[in-house]
């Protein structure tokens, strides 16, 4: 699993942007918008892992590019006036499976546990500990622990990223594919139907 490789940072930043403009907890430098971005970007490292597993993946991606928000932006209904403007590019570094996995993750909390659970088992473990560390008496990750069990505050702030039927035509685009790699295909499993956050 790449987990922390370096080679992501662009992917997760900008694809934790496109989230958090598209789906805004408030207006810029208030804390909403802060704890907005904060549980846009958990979700998105948790997609950016499970889609880029081993070093190799993040350093090819990192070459290559990830393929920019383009679709994304179709069907958020966000496109910009120009895509070619000062200070739009950053989208070229937004990842649209990633984004769209995040936007599952972030609707669904049993399949977001399931997500991070799967990144928490294949992540190495080497002396000292690398991201996501430490685990609470109850064995909830920290390191994900406002898109797992989000406060009041946090919810109040997420109305918008966390709305199932809001991120629908973004989780739609390429959720099979992470139900097949999470094994989450069916509802047998226990898992909330998918699309609906139970807790909302």
């Amino acid at each position: 699993m790449a987990g922390p490789s370096t080679a992501l940072s662009p992917v997760i930043a900008a694809s934790t942007h496109w989230l958090a403009r598209a789906y805004p907890g408030g207006e810029s430098n208030t804390v909403s918008h802060t704890l907005a971005e904060l549980q846009a970007r958990q979700a998105v490292t948790v997609a950016a892992w499970l889609r880029y597993p081993t070093e190799i993946d993040a350093a090819l991606v990192a070459i290559a590019g990830p393929g920019g928000s383009a679709i994304l932006d179709w069907k958020a209904g966000s496109e910009p006036d120009d895509e070619f403007a000062d200070g739009e590019g950053w989208r070229t570094w937004v990842d649209e499976v990633v984004v769209s996995w995040a936007a599952c993750l972030l609707a669904d909390p049993l399949l977001a546990r399931r997500g991070v659970d799967a990144v928490i088992a294949a992540v190495p473990a080497p002396d000292p500990r690398p991201r996501p560390a430490g685990r609470r008496a109850a064995g909830m990750p920290t390191e994900f622990r406002r898109l797992l069990q989000p406060d009041t505050r946090d919810r109040e702030a997420a109305a918008l990223l966390r709305h199932p039927d809001l991120l629908e035509p973004i989780a739609t685009l390429h959720r099979d594919t992470l139900l097949y790699l999470l094994g989450a295909e069916t509802e047998s499993d226990g898992l909330a139907p998918l699309g609906r956050d139970r807790a909302l």
